[in-house]
């Protein structure tokens, strides 16, 4: 339960921090003036001010804002360093570059996992890599190193048997195993995981390592983030068009998958943490009031007709924005509840 609430603190933490420095940079840039940065929300446990600008720690870390000056149409209070007083193409920028921080990080992430950890390369042995702990190879007393010999009397000879024949489990298996020459036998229970729809222990392949360098660090993480950003984008297609179904995670759900992505290392733990990001920086760009798509596309429209929308207008669809976005959060949560407690 620690690890999990660090692990998820960690990760909302970083998230939240590059999101909204990206909107606190570029509105410094534009010469914007930010009343507040602050990290999460309610009470505040933390606050210092430097310069004209409050900085602030909250109690619930799953969000953040800058309460950037002028952003209500009506207020006129900050004069020429006001949001709204700025040109459509400033408050343009200001509102994407939190998006565009999430998906540089991840590029930062997987450098320092490539130059710093090596780039793992599966070996397709029955030999165990990382062993989750909690999960049914650890409590069969299964460690690292392990070579599987055969489950319920089948012999393995690769990576793939050792899968398949855990895959189609229906009970408690009779395990053979081979550690430092010595052959030990155990039993393992394998648990039906929903969401990969199969049978899993809780175990990774052996892997080879090598260190690629700082350049080959450097191109890797940017391919890596260029073909997951794809793929997200992809699978987001399909979700819209009906072809792929669609899995929500509220932050009960994510803190429960930061903490298994804790439980196994450091390096998958900041893996997750760039999969989040780049999600994060997708949701945020869709044409939802109250997102930064939405307030981009209100911007959009001025642009166009040459003037802004009115204060009510502008009211009215951040409330309906930000009515789906919790009525999205209540149905998410609710999934999280259900899948961790009763699943």
């Amino acid at each position: 339960m620690v690890v999990t609430i660090l692990a998820a603190i960690f990760v909302f933490g970083l998230l939240v921090l590059v999101h909204e420095a990206g909107h606190f940079l570029t509105a410094k840039m534009t010469g914007m003036r930010v009343d507040e940065f602050a990290i999460g929300f309610g009470p505040k446990v933390l606050e210092f001010q430097h310069g004209e600008t409050v900085y602030s720690i909250r109690a619930l870390p799953l969000g953040g804002f800058n309460n950037i000056a002028g952003m209500d149409p009506d207020d006129k209070e900050a004069g020429d360093r006001a949001f709204n007083a700025k040109p459509v193409g400033s408050r343009l920028i200001v509102m994407l570059a939190g998006s565009v921080m999430n998906f540089v990080l991840p590029i930062f992430l997987f450098f320092g996992v490539f130059f710093f950890s090596g780039v793992s390369t599966p070996v397709n042995e029955p030999v165990l890599g990382d062993v989750i702990a909690g999960k049914p190879a650890d409590q069969a007393g299964l460690i690292k190193g392990d070579r599987i010999i055969s489950i319920d009397g089948k012999e393995l000879s690769t990576w793939g048997d050792l899968v398949q024949t855990v895959s189609s489990a229906q009970g408690t298996q009779t395990v053979v195993y081979e550690r430092d020459g010595n052959t030990f036998e155990t039993e393992m229970t394998p648990h039906y995981d929903k969401s990969a729809g199969r049978a899993m222990v809780g175990v990774m392949s052996s892997v080879n390592k090598e260190y690629p360098g700082l350049v080959n660090s450097a191109s890797m993480a940017v391919e890596r983030t260029g073909i997951i950003l794809y793929k997200m984008c992809e699978a987001l297609l399909g979700i819209i068009t009906g072809s792929a179904s669609a899995e929500l995670a509220g932050p009960l759900g994510v803190a429960q998958m930061a903490g298994e992505a804790a439980n196994i290392g450091i390096v998958s733990l900041i893996n997750f943490t760039a999969l989040l990001s780049l999600n994060l920086g997708i949701i945020n760009l869709f044409p939802v009031p109250a997102l930064d798509g939405g307030h981009c596309v209100t911007l959009v429209l001025e642009a166009v007709r040459g003037k802004p929308l009115s204060s009510k207008a502008l009211y009215y669809t951040q409330c309906v924005g930000i009515a789906l976005i919790v009525l999205l959060m209540i149905y998410a949560t609710k999934s999280d509840i259900v899948r961790i407690f009763f699943g």
